[in-house]
């Protein structure tokens, strides 16, 4: 199936790199200002979702879903959710990183969801890549700058990491105490990190 590519409206400044991630037959959902991507990217959109709070409703011919201003979910909450009830699998998330904290910080947590729902899923910015470790093992090539890790779900416990400057053998990093930030892979090699309970994030950092 199709993977599901989510569009906010946090700033773009590397539209190049973006880019590279996209994929001819990606589903395109822009999130109200979210459709200011969409020339930078190179995409036209599949689906709208949005309040229209942000950006003026352009009126495309692409399927539109008007939200209401008041409501618990953002509207990047609701196309995660609405991509969810379409079956979709794998998500790419872009534009949700930066600006607003408590927007980043509730995007971030998308990942956590879609990785409770067993999905396949990454949010990408102009300098890093995000993703859930939870019970499969995360390997990070050689192309990244630096690696973090970070707890963000309250429980992470039994954490290995090999192949790295800072390696771990069944460590805890707890929420009050962040120690797991820009570690790096040695030279030629691949790094690995393991979770054995409770989830990581992992942010690579591109050069």
């Amino acid at each position: 199936m199709k993977r599901c590519v989510v569009i906010g409206g946090a700033d773009i400044g590397r539209y190049d790199r973006i880019r590279s991630y996209l994929r001819a037959d990606d589903f395109y959902i822009c999130c109200d200002s979210g459709l200011k991507h969409r020339e930078g990217l190179g995409i036209v959109p599949d689906l709208i979702v949005g309040d229209f709070d942000s950006y003026e409703d352009p009126h495309l011919e692409a399927e539109t879903i008007t939200l209401p201003c008041e409501k618990d979910d953002t509207d990047t909450v609701f196309a995660v959710k609405e991509a969810l009830a379409r079956g979709f699998h794998e998500f790419l998330l872009v534009g949700v990183i930066g600006g607003r904290l408590d927007h980043t910080l509730g995007n971030v947590s998308l990942l956590l969801m879609l990785d409770t729902r067993g999905k396949a899923a990454m949010a990408v910015d102009d300098y890093s890549e995000m993703e859930i470790v939870s019970n499969i093992p995360a390997q990070i090539g050689g192309r990244y700058a630096f690696f973090s890790l970070l707890n963000i779900s309250g429980t992470a416990q039994g954490i290995t990491i090999k192949n790295a400057r800072y390696p771990l053998d069944g460590e805890e990093i707890t929420c009050e105490y962040q120690y797991g930030i820009s570690n790096e892979v040695l030279p030629g090699m691949t790094a690995e990190v393991s979770v054995q309970r409770g989830r990581l994030l992992l942010i690579k950092v591109l050069p």
